[in-house]
């Protein structure tokens, strides 16, 4: 993060996303609330399902409505309430202001169109560059994100490019405007693990030569540990954690926090013990909640939990945690 800049490029107030079916509402955001200062990554972890992606897609207008229906709360870029904007305004922050990559490139990449046009059809767009100054730019963000023989590639199409080289293409996408956030759902799942390092190498470089601030959503643990400054963990559509990254794999504190650091595997010279899961299912989402979702899996349960849904609190250094009773600070729990 830059020295002495501590404002909130993003700040998001109390998010509500519901979805209508037929079967009835689901409250799949439930007042979620977060902020991220310029150069700072912020990673957003949890089971699938837990609504991280459509936490991120409903601060810019990304989900078909109806279903969605974004009901309430405050997603401020700068200020600037994007809930409240008009749709012109929404499609210039989208690409322009905020940008996003996806979890598949290959279904994100329009198949018909060459790489060399999708680089530059946002950068025309937004930045109102001509066709030669868009062409130059295009090449410049394929050789920033390591694509070898950049201006020969302008012209090829999606399905010329390996796994990792269409992921970078969609990076090269994402950062094509210089947004202020990039939004990053789970780029890197489907790529194998040398693939994926390359990634994540190319990310961190790029938050460092830019200083924007970064929103990465993931399900796999290790990939926060080594790039994240804050981690937020989300359960049933809410955000049960929050805490710097250190302090959070170190010190958790809330018991879902905790029982999902478990599950990870280890590798050691000792014979592996049984792989440890969480029990139970998580809750249905039909109805705003009124009680602790983690309660009918949670070891520490008691009355309260059933009768209400508890609020995040601070227990100090940047921690908060949604718990009535948070687990007590331990070293013994540290996670390498």
């Amino acid at each position: 993060m830059p020295d002495g800049d501590t404002r909130n490029v993003l700040e998001v107030n109390n998010l509500r996303t519901v979805f209508g079916t037929r079967s009835g509402e689901v409250h799949a955001v439930n007042s979620v609330s977060f902020h991220v200062k310029p150069g700072e990554l912020l990673g957003v972890v949890g089971e699938s399902g837990s609504g991280k992606s459509v936490t991120m897609m409903s601060l810019i207008g990304l989900l078909p409505s109806p279903p969605a229906d974004v009901r309430e709360g405050e997603v401020l870029l700068d200020g600037e309430d994007l809930l409240k904007v008009t749709p012109d305004r929404l499609r210039d922050v989208r690409g322009g202001e905020v940008g996003f990559i996806f979890q598949d490139p290959m279904t994100s990449l329009n198949p018909v169109f060459t790489v060399g046009y999708q680089i530059m059809e946002p950068v025309r767009r937004h930045m109102g560059l001509n066709k030669k100054q868009a062409k130059a730019r295009a090449i410049e963000l394929l050789e920033l994100v390591g694509i070898p023989g950049a201006a020969g590639r302008l012209s090829d199409y999606p399905h010329q490019f390996s796994g990792g080289m269409r992921q970078r293409v969609m990076i090269a996408i994402a950062l094509a405007c210089d947004p202020k956030v990039l939004i990053a759902d789970e780029p890197t799942t489907a790529l194998d693990v040398t693939i994926q390092a390359q990634i994540l190498e190319i990310v961190e470089d790029l938050r460092a030569k830019l200083g924007m601030a970064i929103i990465w959503i993931t399900h796999d643990l290790g990939v926060i540990a080594g790039i994240a400054d804050r981690v937020a963990v989300m359960y049933a559509g809410q955000i049960v954690e929050h805490a710097p990254v250190f302090p959070l794999f170190n010190d958790p504190r809330h018991p879902y926090t905790r029982a999902l650091l478990k599950t990870i595997p280890t590798v050691s010279g000792e014979r592996a013990a049984k792989l440890q899961v969480i029990e139970g299912q998580p809750p249905m989402l039909g109805a705003a909640p009124t009680a602790c979702p983690f309660r009918d899996r949670c070891p520490l349960v008691f009355d309260r939990c059933h009768a209400e849904n508890p609020l995040r609190a601070d227990v100090g250094d940047g921690h908060d945690v949604a718990c009535f009773h948070p687990l007590a600070h331990t070293a013994k729990e540290a996670v390498a």
